[in-house]
Formats: C-alpha cells, sequence, structure tokens
C-alpha cells in the first residue's frame, strides 16, 4: 500500500494519499488545500505513480478537510464521499455517495472499513485497514480532537476514542488528521487525555 501525507493549509491538515500500486488505483483523504500550488504538488505524485483517483474520503465536513473537494474532482473526477451525518455541509460540489458504520472502501486490493466516531462532528469518521487508521481529528499525537464546535460533544469523542480506536491492536498505526503519524500502543500508553481510561 503506497500512502503519502501532504500537510496543506492554513492549519496544517493532513492530507492523504493512499494508493494499490498494482491496481493503480488510489483514494484522496482529506484534501483541505488552499492554494493552486498545493494542488499541483498531488497531482504530481497522483501522476507521477499513475494513480487513477477511484474516491475522494473526507474524515469529516470541516472546511480545513473538503476545501480542496471540487478540485480534485474536477481534476480526477473521482466521487465525494462523507458519512451521512456530514453530507449537509457540503454545498459545491455535494457528496456523491455517504458512508455508515461498517460500510467498506475498496481501492484495488485495499480495503479500509467506515469506523464512526462522532465527537468532533456528529459525522466523523476513521477508515480501518489492515494495519493502520485513518483517524481524521478524533484522535492526535498526544491530544484528541476539539468537542467544542458544533456538533461536537466530550461524551462522543471518549466513546469513539474508548469503543471504536482505543481497542485496536498496539501495532495499528494512526494516521491523524493534524500532526505526526503515531501508534494505537503509544497513544494508549502516553495519550494524557486518555489516561483515566487506560494506564500504561
Amino acid at each position: 500500500m503506497f500512502v503519502k501525507m501532504f500537510t496543506v493549509g492554513m492549519i496544517e491538515t493532513n492530507c492523504f494519499l493512499v494508493g494499490d500500486p498494482k491496481s493503480e488505483e488510489a483514494v484522496i483523504i482529506d484534501p483541505g488545500f488552499d492554494s493552486p500550488a498545493e494542488a499541483r504538488t498531488i497531482l504530481k505524485e497522483i501522476e507521477r505513480n499513475k494513480f487513477h483517483v477511484k474516491f475522494i474520503v473526507n474524515t469529516h465536513g470541516h472546511p480545513d478537510h473538503t476545501s480542496g473537494n471540487k478540485t480534485m474532482k474536477e481534476t480526477t473526477g473521482a466521487s465525494i464521499i462523507i458519512h451521512e451525518y456530514d453530507a449537509p455541509m457540503l454545498k459545491n460540489p455535494a457528496a456523491d455517495r455517504t458512508l455508515r458504520e461498517g460500510d467498506e472502501i475498496e481501492v484495488g486490493e485495499i480495503k479500509f472499513r467506515v469506523l464512526h466516531t462522532p465527537g468532533h462532528s456528529k459525522g466523523s469518521i476513521s477508515l480501518l485497514g489492515v494495519d493502520c487508521v485513518f483517524a481524521g481529528d478524533t484522535l492526535f499525537a498526544g491530544s484528541i480532537g476539539r468537542y467544542d464546535l458544533p456538533g461536537g460533544s466530550l461524551e462522543e469523542i471518549m466513546d469513539s476514542l474508548k469503543n471504536k480506536l482505543m481497542i485496536l491492536p498496539d501495532y495499528v498505526k494512526v494516521y491523524a488528521g493534524h500532526g505526526p503519524v503515531t501508534t494505537i500502543c503509544e497513544e494508549r500508553r502516553t495519550n494524557p487525555f486518555l489516561q483515566d481510561y487506560f494506564q500504561p
């Protein structure tokens, strides 16, 4: 599995290009770029790997994760997909497909299972692969997502963390919506927001 992370936009959102080199199918996760130069960088990487982008997946509907949807859709022809609860946040363009808990996203031989992980927003999702999870703004290295925005909830984000993400195996790599890559083991062991639930 090919994974390339681009840090884009004013608040340094992580956008991911994930591809299956064998089938040359790919998915773009959270294209939150806000400049033509950032778009060109991502498009050059797509072209360099001869990828056909099948999907644009938004882990949630906030603009810092969706602002590049229109450009990516126009240039790649990919379908925009997002959880049904956050779909109303997308206006131009609207979502082509909505997601629910347990849905699968297939890109070549790569399969992601949709985990509904609300708390940062009502429709926040994480994408679970074989040994990695794209966690959007639910879990960060050493922190968790904000829950004080419209649609946010401390109770819901803690439930998502406890019952969806922290039950994953230690080795699972966490690709967060902002900041560095981490692992479930590292966050269970050191994340101060999780210490009430998980002691080393």
